[in-house]
């Protein structure tokens, strides 16, 4: 950092990574192969960055800061397998990534941790297992049971495609600035295909609104049809749930259930 003028900027959400122990255990979890092509979105300073490059078939690095260009350069230079992408991770088409990626390893932003995560997910159907090292509470949150206060969207969206753990809680001493909130290292394996646009459009909808039953909920969503408050009902009494329940009561696969019924 003193070498390259570095300076983390909180508005992106950068708490570098620099205890080279915890790779170790990151490589573990993802279950690197050499044939792997990771993905890792938020370079930083490129420890993780040619940690991976001495292990997989190829990197795709994306970082969004171009002041951390120079800093990311002198890790990366030395591999030939390494493709550095400039770019905000939120917006880069991930579909042209060439390899295609296949994990997605990575310290993630806090900002867009979550966010990231589900699109890749969605995007990259090649990845079949993610670590990442998130916010505590954004990893609580993906692995969250149905009936907990943690559980939501993102709990529905990820376990549809993938088994999801909080594998370990990451030290606050591993990264700089030290950061203010509690970090964990999060895995997802892929057991299925990403939910499809209109069983996500069916999962934001039902937690639209917490506090009001699922079927109240989904009728209040832009252009429900009419009659699908009774049709929740019906297709929630064949799951065994009471007409009233509310959407986080509900497992992802029983949402899977509600969007075949509902089909027009």
């Amino acid at each position: 950092m003193r070498a390259f003028g570095v300076r983390p900027k909180r508005d992106l959400g950068q708490n570098f990574l620099i205890d080279s122990n915890i790779l170790g255990v990151v490589e573990r979890e993802a279950r690197l192969q050499p044939d792997d092509v990771a993905l890792e979105i938020g370079g930083g300073l490129g420890v993780l960055s040619e940690y991976l490059a001495e292990r997989v078939a190829h990197v795709h690095v994306v970082e969004l800061d171009r002041a951390l260009e120079p800093a990311l350069r002198d890790a990366i230079d030395p591999f030939d397998n390494v493709t550095l992408h400039i770019a905000d991770a939120m917006k880069l088409d991930l579909t042209t990534l060439d390899p295609p990626p296949t994990k997605v390893v990575a310290n993630l932003p806090y900002g867009i941790a979550a966010g990231a995560i589900l699109r890749t997910i969605e995007e990259l159907p090649e990845v079949t297992r993610w670590v990442g090292m998130v916010q505590k509470e954004v990893g609580e949150r993906f692995a969250a049971a149905p009936g907990t206060s943690a559980y939501g969207v993102p709990s529905v969206l990820a376990q549809l495609a993938c088994d999801v753990k909080v594998l370990r809680n990451v030290s606050r001493s591993v990264f700089t600035p030290v950061p203010n909130v509690d970090s964990v290292l999060v895995g997802l394996q892929r057991t299925g295909p990403a939910p499809e646009p209109s069983l996500r459009e069916l999962v934001n909808a039902a937690f639209a609104h917490r506090r009001k039953a699922l079927a109240g909920s989904l009728a209040l969503a832009p252009g429900a049809p009419e009659g699908v408050r009774d049709r929740v009902r019906a297709a929630l009494a064949q799951l065994g749930h009471p007409p009233d329940v509310r959407a986080e009561r509900l497992a992802p696969q029983d949402f899977a259930f509600l969007h075949h019924t509902l089909r027009p």
